[in-house]
Formats: structure tokens, C-alpha cells, sequence
């Protein structure tokens, strides 16, 4: 399934391929491009999945006018999209990092190119696949930002889980952060974390976060919980949410740990390093119209490793799973 697909409307073909596991990844040639496909070719290969990878190209605003619409322009545009496209595909499966891994070399993929800009393309051709992967930064005309609007739109607004693939080698690659706090957002997450890490031979580590109250004075908090008292319930919390969600034998050892301060900050501090951090994002945060949680919003942007972003609305609570939880703390 190697043969290049126009797109006019990519609901059509996300329908005809949900029945099978299915990778989607945006390129557009960009160093970020590149670094997100080769993690979506690993990604795809270990999942047993096929890749998809969407690439468009520009139309121009007058291309509506039937009587100016150059039709041999367009077929070209297309055509060299695809074979762009593909190349980068060969090109980036000879890397040695991707080539190392078990089954990249035969993968299956399908080029999709799609007229126009690629963020709403994006997310409906990922309705109903197992993950979609972008790169944090593309071509976009801002280059300062930290995170590119097509990563935004996509981890905002994508049905599957998200990841957005910065450039970091990990030094870590048998760990996997995820955060917790008992919401149905984090125990979405915990259980793409554990399924992350059994397929690297990781382990998880589950960080839980606590803040001291902001009162007025110093004297509400001696009269209410001590610092370690906080802790300890923190703690609490989050081996009971890991039970809870994987049962008391998980697939990969996870490690319970509590860190003060605020969940963005802690989660991408403790990710250094790391494979992949994990983290929910709720349907909407406390400012209205705001569609993506702080939290997820702040790893999304800072993360020093892959992030992946799971919206808890479209997660199956599923019953907890065998096998291990080695819940210990630090």
C-alpha cells in the first residue's frame, strides 16, 4: 500500500481505513518533518501499523475561479508533492536510527497529498487511527514560536492521541514520564504511557504534583496540611490510580514520584531526557473557549522529548489490564 492518494475530502478515507491500525504523520520537508516521520516509521512499525503520511501543497486563493483555475498546474504541484514525499519516506528510513528498529525496511505506508493548508487535513484523515505525529515547528511563517500552529490545531483539536516530536535524543530511552492526578485525563494517559513503554522494554515513571495552597499568610498553612503530609497524599492518590486503572499486575514496572511545585513545570523538568512524555489534556480549561488544558498546552510547547497529548473524551475506559506495578517513590 504504497501508492499516493489525492484527497478531496479526507473524512471518506478515514472511514475506509479504520478498520486497521493506522499511523498518520504530517511532512512538508522541514527538518521537523523529518524528525516526526521518523518517529511515526518507528512509531508504525512496532505497533504493527500501516503509516500514513500527509503532505499538501499551496493553493492559491484564486484557484476558486473556475475560469482561472490552471488544472496542469495543479496535477504538477500534486506530482511533485508525492514524489517529494515519498523520497523523504525512503531517505528517512535509511537512517540508522530508524533502520535498527525491527520492520521499518518492509513497513507499509501511503502517501496522501492534500490541497491547502495541512492542520485540518491532519485531523480528519487521524479520526479513528491509533496516533497522529507532527513535528513541534514546519514551514510556518513564524519561526520563533515554540510550537507551530499545525502542532497546536492538531493536538487541540485530533480525535487520536497526539504526539508532537521535538529534537532531542534521548538519553533515557527506557523511560517513559507521564503525569497524574487522578483525572480521567491522566488515567487516559497512564494507559498510553504503559503501552509506550511496553513497546520500547521501558518503564514508566508517573509523576504526581502538589502545590502548598496560595492562602494570604504563611500561618493558614501550618493550621491546615504540612508539606509532607501533602506528599504523602499525593502519593496516595496517584498508587491508587495506578491500581485502579492497571490492576495490581501492570505490563511494564511503573514508579510512583512526587514532585512540589506546578504539574507543567514538574512534568517537563522530570522528562529530560526521557522517550516520551504522556500527558491528558482536559476537553477545556478554566478560561472559556480554551480547548486544551494548561498543562498539556505548557508540555506541549516546552517538552525536551516527544510529547504525546491524550484527550480523555475519546479514550475507552478500559478494565485494568495484566501484568506489574513496582510503585515506589522518590
Amino acid at each position: 500500500m504504497d501508492d499516493a492518494t489525492e484527497l478531496t475530502d479526507p473524512q471518506e478515507l478515514s472511514g475506509a481505513v479504520a478498520t486497521h491500525r493506522r499511523v498518520v504523520v504530517g511532512v512538508d520537508g522541514s527538518p521537523g518533518s523529518r524528525e516526526a516521520l521518523a518517529w511515526a516509521l518507528v512509531a508504525a512499525a512496532r505497533k504493527g501499523a500501516v503509516l500514513e503520511v500527509v503532505s499538501a501543497f499551496p493553493v492559491d486563493f484564486y484557484w476558486i475561479d473556475p475560469y482561472l483555475l490552471n488544472q496542469d498546474r495543479i496535477d504538477s504541484l500534486r506530482t511533485d508533492t508525492e514524489a517529494r514525499a515519498r523520497e523523504l519516506v525512503e531517505a528517512v528510513r535509511l537512517d540508522p536510527a530508524v533502520a535498527s528498529v525491527s520492520g521499518t525496511s518492509s513497513l507499509a505506508f501511503e502517501v496522501i497529498v492534500v490541497p491547502g493548508v495541512p492542520a485540518e487535513h491532519l485531523v480528519q484523515i487521524a479520526d479513528g487511527a491509533t496516533l497522529l505525529v507532527v513535528g513541534s515547528r514546519g514551514r510556518g511563517g513564524v519561526r520563533s514560536t515554540l510550537l507551530g500552529s499545525v502542532a497546536l490545531h492538531c493536538v487541540t483539536h485530533a480525535t487520536c492521541p497526539v504526539v508532537v516530536v521535538h529534537p532531542a535524543k534521548p538519553t533515557e530511552p527506557s523511560r517513559v514520564v507521564v503525569g497524574l492526578d487522578g483525572s480521567p485525563a491522566a488515567r487516559a494517559a497512564l494507559r498510553q504511557a504503559v503501552e509506550a513503554a511496553a513497546e520500547r522494554g521501558a518503564e514508566v515513571e508517573a509523576v504526581a504534583a502538589f502545590e502548598l495552597p496560595n492562602y494570604w499568610s504563611d500561618l493558614y498553612v501550618v493550621l491546615t496540611e504540612s508539606l509532607a503530609e501533602l506528599r504523602d497524599a499525593a502519593r496516595r492518590r496517584a498508587e491508587a490510580t495506578v491500581v485502579d486503572v492497571l490492576g495490581d499486575q501492570p505490563r511494564v514496572p511503573v514508579q510512583v514520584v512526587t514532585v512540589e511545585g506546578s504539574a507543567g513545570v514538574a512534568l517537563v523538568e522530570r522528562a529530560a531526557g526521557a522517550a516520551l512524555l504522556v500527558v491528558g489534556s482536559r476537553s477545556r480549561g478554566r478560561l472559556s473557549g480554551m480547548v486544551l488544558g494548561s498543562v498539556a498546552l505548557h508540555c506541549a510547547v516546552h517538552a525536551p522529548c516527544p510529547v504525546m497529548v491524550v484527550h480523555p473524551r475519546r479514550e475507552a475506559d478500559r478494565s485494568p489490564q495484566a501484568p506489574a506495578l513496582a510503585a515506589s517513590g522518590s
